[in-house]
């Protein structure tokens, strides 16, 4: 939905200009937000009403449209047909690979298995039903486009879940590998569903994190906490070189995830990198909120994140510009703090770099699928009743995006296959997920994803409009050209909602979270990076791509070099750790003890 056709839609409760609600009974809501919340028990959180109704909306339009029924029609007698010929020869038992006009679809069933008889004409018959309901999702003539894709995700997750290759009999690889092993597979796979059914139902356990545990494979970049707070831990990191540069860097990661992404395994760590560079380098470490922490909201993380962090940040290095990163929702918080500063004439920030980050929501590529007033209503309702909304819910979503590689493969692979993956470090973080306060989520997800406030000028931090205009400090934005959270485009809008006039725009392979931590050096990475001049005039992102060189490699030592071209060229002592005079003194060794809040 384009920001021309999306109105604003207010909370649950009224948001006045402070941006909190107003508190206020009323019985008829509350009924409503507790069978919200039990219904979302029994859905997983997924409100079916978008859903249903764009259905009811699809077969309303079909049914108006005689002419569109007969082109269906006539497709489906055509692809039966094709599919009983395809039958007829590969009745002689001679091997018939499937074919799919989708070559995407056709390397489903690659392997030679699937051209016995019968599993390619199965695999053939699935291969037409998918072609003729992709069809059929684009024949309701005038449907709204955001209903349209409602019911072309249903279709798609339909058609996933009844795919041949998810079932032992009609699987032909899973069958020979069964004779092979003589069912040991199965047993394996036996023993895999009865060790996820206990982690499951053990309210304890949050997620198997393989061999990497924070601190002693992964986050294990040496540093100190030099600040803590009811919201946060400061971590600063020791500095690996006898001198540094004098510029310091601030990490804002997302707290929809840990921060040790970014400090990963060594080969990962983008800490290490930066600090085996010259860097002195500071990330802030979020509290994995729970129930008592319901009302926190967007302008805390503003203050008790950004803004203390900062003021530490000044207090060691004092009288330098700060490098402040921001990765993902991170890196929107960084955009709100650093536009208030700028306007309140606060130049502390050096440079302001954001790694796969939004501020324009109008185009949030498909999570837009569980951003609407029904989804956020059934969100609101079971985030009122617990105070924070688990990371389960979030992870269902995300993988409903991608269910053929994160539900149905893995599936396959463990129960029948009896393959239980081995984790790497990306993996065993992504299973160590955290919670969101009621209070920050609900607005963060009515005033910037659903309503696009930001972008629009409407939104407030601390009871003031936030104007990203007034950010003029030097940008480096990087995109990720597969990210499912957020796609690169919309994060590509930044630069016109700003007025920066030393502005780079990179744009790297991988997705949200691999093709940000690529490591310094990665075969299979590659980038494309087009700078900005100040008067330079807009240009549309598909134009970005088409003018702008794709060169091989990993994006880390470019966005280095950028840092090390706006910091001072006499490198200086590595400051103490924290600032004692200040009455910032180190309190924990690193990670510290928020990373490791279950």
């Amino acid at each position: 939905m384009t920001e021309s056709t999306r109105s604003p839609q207010p909370a649950p409760e009224a948001l006045p200009a402070s941006g909190h609600a107003i508190p206020g009974p009323d019985p008829t809501a509350e009924w409503t937000r507790q069978y919200l919340a039990a219904l979302a028990q029994v859905t997983g959180g997924l409100s079916p009403l978008p859903f249903g109704g764009a259905w009811v909306d699809w077969w309303t339009r079909l049914a108006q449209a005689p002419a569109r029924q007969a082109e269906l029609a006539q497709s489906a007698v055509e692809k039966t047909l094709e599919l009983w010929g395809f039958a007829s020869q590969a009745a002689d038992g001679k091997p018939r690979p499937p074919v799919a006009g989708n070559p995407a679809e056709a390397q489903r069933f690659k392997a030679e298995a699937w051209g016995r008889w019968p599993y390619n004409v199965l695999a053939q018959s699935y291969l037409h039903t998918q072609a003729w309901w992709d069809q059929a999702a684009d024949a309701a003539p005038g449907m709204d486009k955001d209903k349209a894709e409602l019911a072309r995700f249903s279709i798609k997750q339909a058609l996933e879940a009844v795919s041949p290759q998810n079932f032992l009999l009609t699987n032909p690889e899973l069958l020979d590998q069964t004779a092979e092993e003589n069912g040991q597979n199965l047993q394996r796979g036996f023993e895999h569903w009865i060790e996820d059914l206990r982690r499951t139902v053990d309210p304890g356990n949050e997620g198997d994190t393989g061999s990497f545990k924070v601190g002693e494979q992964v986050a294990i970049s040496p540093g100190k906490v030099v600040f803590r707070n009811s919201l946060i831990e400061l971590i600063q990191y020791s500095p690996a070189t006898p001198d540094v540069y004098a510029e310091p860097i601030l990490i804002v990661p997302a707290w929809i995830m840990k921060y040790y992404i970014l400090d990963l395994s060594p080969a990962n760590s983008l800490v290490r990198y930066l600090v085996e560079q010259g860097h002195t380098v500071f990330m802030i470490s979020w509290k994995n909120p729970d129930a008592t922490d319901r009302e926190l909201s967007m302008d805390d993380y503003v203050s008790l994140g950004v803004s203390d962090s900062l003021d530490v940040v000044a207090a060691v290095c004092p009288d330098r510009k700060v490098h402040t990163v921001g990765y993902c929702i991170g890196g929107t918080l960084l955009s709100i703090t650093a536009a208030r500063l700028a306007s309140a004439g606060d130049q502390r920030i050096g440079s302001v770099t954001l790694l796969a980050a939004q501020t324009d929501f109008s185009e949030p590529g498909e999570l837009s699928l569980f951003i609407n007033p029904d989804q956020l209503a059934m969100l609101e309702a079971k985030m009122s009743q617990s105070g924070v909304l688990d990371s389960k819910n979030m992870s269902g979503a995300f993988a409903l995006l991608r269910s053929r590689d994160l539900i149905w493969n893995p599936v396959v692979s463990t129960y029948l296959q009896g393959q239980r993956s081995k984790a790497n470090d990306l993996m065993s973080w992504n299973a160590d997920g955290t919670r969101m306060a009621h209070r920050m989520h609900t607005d963060y997800l009515y005033q910037l994803y659903l309503n696009n406030d930001l972008a629009s000028g409407r939104y407030r931090s601390h009871g003031d409009i936030v104007d990203l205009k007034a950010i003029t400090a030097p940008m480096f934005v990087v995109g990720t050209e597969t990210d499912h959270v957020a796609p690169w485009k919309s994060v590509y809008k930044v630069h016109d909602l700003t007025r920066s006039g030393d502005y780079s725009f990179l744009l790297t392979s991988g997705g949200h979270n691999a093709g940000i931590i690529s490591g310094p050096v990665h075969p299979r990475r590659h980038y494309r990076l087009h700078r900005f001049s100040g008067d330079e005039a807009h240009l549309a992102a598909d134009d970005f791509v088409a003018r702008t060189e794709k060169k091989p490699g990993s994006w880390w030592p470019v966005w280095q070099q950028w840092l090390v071209a706006r910091s001072s060229a006499e490198r200086v002592d590595p400051p103490e750790m924290g600032a004692p005079e200040e009455g910032f003194f180190p309190v924990a060794d690193a990670p510290g003890s928020y990373v490791l809040q279950r």
